[in-house]
């Protein structure tokens, strides 16, 4: 069953079991194989204590190894609290302040526009509010941050500065650079040595390569055509660190919500002021409905916001502070409603699975006396209702190709080596009368022929999808490719490659 006790020096051990707890217990036990996920782990805190903290399923599909609440889940962008937390600490000793500019910290960052350049704050970096578009595509292919830093003055603005709102990662890894400058040492010491060490994390690493081998670890996995579950490799990109790249397990993650939930102490000990806290939970900006989660479908929000690391809103008349994480293959969830102290995080290794929200929900509602509700059947349903639509957009876009068609050129002429300004480089490669693109670790698949001189990338790595990869010819020669938004042009002088 589950367990009941303190998995904190904060928390105090229950000498009773709670209903509520029990009943959590067995719906997160349907849900798991509801929506066939491979595991999951859940803990719940409220009012100081651990109520629950139990694990489902297994670490990896086929094997017997169950999850347990120590096994390790990549806790992805849950991860921006702690950024968040950490940059708090520095305003708490004056090292910085919110509003200072960025380029106090580092001098030789830019932004594409000089006036954003100058007035670029820490709290901008923190609020999804700089002007940027999704730039994940710096990061994703393993570039390293010092290449990827340079890069974000040439990205253009996809709206105007502290305009409007869209989610990416880009800015948390400037602000984990921030972080370093203003400490004297790495983001992922200082993490560990300000926050893991003093709310006794011990099993909670700064990046998946500090896991020690032998681990107690989750495997990630993909859900294939919906009910075919298969382990895939980790995504292990250098440069994730303070966007997205903490791993952790229920039992700790468990002494981060209490520490948040208790004025920030751990142990007796202030690790951030009152003020400062209050300021982390403070909304910010407004998250328009595009921006947030299709749950308010059904939560039906009257605000939607965004703190320092927190997605918030109100629920049942309180305050919701809560944050997803995705890689591939991991899905993680923390939400806390602190005027109730009350909170969960759930972790799983089956990718986008939104059980995590149907289970936060469902353990609010417990909780705090909620209505009853069944959230799994009803996410279900919406999330099924998602993939439906999408398969018909995928439908309607078969339609439109035009078969039959032939491209201009032999395939030994696309090959070579394209370059773009932001994204570096990827590789086109032929052998046998078949071309292969490698755009870099996780993107490299085969390049299927679609029509004219457009064709579709196949990733080796399934679960990646497929893009369509448009090839300009000039002067009988393939001078450039688009992916997506994504312009190549072909290095000069760049002979044909064989295939890698």
């Amino acid at each position: 069953m589950f367990i009941l006790a303190a998995q904190s020096a904060m928390a105090q051990a229950s000498t009773a079991p709670d209903a509520r707890a029990e009943q959590l217990d067995t719906y997160a036990a349907q849900a798991v194989k509801d929506w066939k996920v491979a595991g999951l782990a859940i803990a719940v805190v409220k009012d100081g204590k651990v109520v629950l903290s139990r694990g489902y399923g297994v670490r990896e599909h086929g094997k017997p190894a169950t999850v347990d609440d120590q096994t390790l889940f990549a806790i992805a962008s849950t991860t921006k609290a702690m950024t968040a937390a950490g940059i708090g600490m520095l305003v708490d000793e004056a090292k910085l302040t919110w509003d200072d500019p960025v380029t106090k910290h580092l001098p030789s960052f830019r932004m594409y526009d000089p006036y954003v350049t100058r007035e670029l704050s820490v709290r901008d970096l923190l609020t999804h509010r700089a002007g940027l578009g999704n730039a994940d595509y710096l990061w994703v292919t393993d570039n390293a941050l010092t290449d990827i830093l340079p890069r974000v003055g040439r990205i253009r603005p996809a709206y105007s500065f502290r305009s409007d709102f869209i989610y990416q990662n880009v800015m948390y890894l400037v602000a984990g650079q921030v972080t370093a400058a203003a400490a004297g040492m790495p983001w992922e010491r200082f993490i560990a040595t300000r926050l893991f060490t003093p709310l006794g994390m011990k099993n909670t690493f700064a990046s998946l390569a500090m896991v020690p081998p032998g681990a107690n670890v989750a495997a990630p996995h993909w859900l294939y055509g919906g009910d075919t579950l298969a382990a895939i490799r980790n995504l292990e990109s250098p440069s994730l660190s303070a966007a997205g790249a903490v791993w952790s397990n229920a039992a700790d993650m468990s002494r981060w919500m209490l520490f948040l939930l208790d004025s920030a102490r751990a142990n007796g000990r202030q690790l951030l002021k009152p003020a400062t806290l209050a300021e982390v939970f403070k909304p910010q900006v407004v998250v328009p409905p595009d921006e947030f989660y299709p749950t308010m479908r059904l939560t039906r929000p009257r605000w939607t916001t965004y703190g320092l690391g927190w997605f918030q809103h109100d629920y049942q008349g309180r305050m919701l502070n809560f944050h997803t994480g995705s890689l591939d293959g991991m899905v993680a969830i923390v939400g806390l409603i602190p005027d109730e102290r009350f909170g969960v995080v759930v972790l799983s290794n089956t990718d986008h699975s939104e059980v995590r929200h149907a289970l936060m929900y469902k353990a609010a509602d417990l909780f705090l006396g909620n209505a009853s509700r069944d959230w799994s059947k009803e996410l279900l349903a919406l999330y099924g209702a998602r993939r439906a639509r999408n398969d018909s957009l995928r439908a309607d876009s078969e339609s439109k190709r035009i078969r039959g068609t032939r491209p201009s050129l032999a395939y030994s002429k696309y090959a070579g080596i394209y370059s773009d300004s932001l994204f570096g480089r990827v590789v086109v490669t032929e052998r046998n009368g078949a071309l292969r693109l490698d755009a870099g670790p996780a993107l490299k698949g085969v390049l299927e022929h679609w029509h004219y001189d457009q064709f579709r990338a196949r990733y080796d790595d399934r679960w990646q999808g497929t893009d369509m990869i448009n090839f300009r010819i000039e002067d009988g020669i393939a001078a450039a490719l688009d992916i997506g938004r994504l312009n190549f042009s072909r290095v000069p002088d760049a002979s044909p490659l064989p295939a890698r």
